[in-house]
């Protein structure tokens, strides 16, 4: 990834989340989890559009990941003695409202920006939660979600390269994002109360998570300045181009996408030079 662990971990100076205590906080956080995961098999219809041999191998791999995430949240909720519930609006609208027809959108805002914040989640978690056998559950799947996130950085650097006019709509696209999740982060700091020791910090860390976002963001090309320098009026102008272009497409009749049966014979998979077979 372009930010490593350490760039993404936050200092909760012992705070602890526990299994019996926390069983809500727990419980309505795996919930948000697996309604990602759900969406994550989405990446189905990515493989059914992939613009080449690659992208379609790693959405293969992804679908098989997010499918055993749902399994292992089922383990998380079953640990806990809880109950799944349904998730929560801004989550439903960062995973489902959001959704893009193009792949550039897909890779920036889905993989790269997305799932990084929800990674940093899952190391705070880890630092925090004080149930062995959820810990060692989430450790088991950080590795692929950290796979998710350099195949998003990796390929939206490769569509910014090709089609260098993509950086303002993504840049407006991943404020609608972050400022979703400012909303979120508002909302649980409520919910589950401002004296407890590791939601009384929510707001420290969310300011680590803008920040890794905002890392992640000049490291892939798409930030030029600080967020806090792009001032008012030009982040208002590309957030609101972002929903116009969503809300847009939304009506726009959609083209047919070239398929790997269209592409195949060119892709570098196939062209690049391989030894000869023995």
């Amino acid at each position: 990834m372009l930010l490593t662990r350490e760039e993404m971990s936050f200092d909760w100076k012992g705070a602890k989340l526990r299994a019996v205590e926390d069983k809500d906080a727990l419980a309505f956080a795996f919930s948000q989890f697996l309604y990602g995961e759900v969406t994550g098999i989405q990446c189905g219809h990515w493989l059914y559009v992939a613009p080449d041999l690659d992208a379609a191998a790693f959405f293969a791999r992804q679908a098989q990941e997010e499918l055993g995430h749902v399994r292992m949240f089922r383990q998380c909720f079953e640990l806990l003695g809880a109950a799944p519930r349904k998730a929560h609006p801004i989550i439903r609208f960062l995973s489902t409202g959001m959704m893009p027809d193009d792949f550039a959108d897909h890779v920036a805002i889905e993989m790269a920006l997305g799932e990084g914040l929800v990674l940093m989640i899952f190391y705070a978690l880890i630092d925090t939660v004080d149930h062995p056998g959820i810990r060692r559950i989430l450790e088991s799947a950080a590795p692929q979600e950290e796979r998710h996130v350099e195949f998003g950085e990796r390929r939206t650097m490769d569509a910014l390269k090709a089609d260098p006019s993509l950086k303002s709509r993504l840049l407006g696209q991943s404020l609608v994002s972050l400022e979703a999740i400012r909303r979120l982060a508002g909302f649980l700091e409520t919910r589950f109360g401002r004296d407890h020791d590791v939601f009384k910090r929510l707001p420290e860390f969310l300011a680590a998570t803008i920040r890794a976002a905002e890392v992640r963001l000049t490291r892939m090309g798409l930030l030029d300045v600080p967020l806090a320098e792009l001032g008012a009026l030009r982040k208002y102008a590309l957030i609101a181009r972002a929903l116009a272009s969503g809300a847009l497409a939304a009506v726009t009749p959609k083209r047919s996408p070239k398929l790997l049966t269209d592409t195949y014979l060119t892709d570098p998979a196939l062209t690049a030079k391989v030894d000869a077979l023995s």
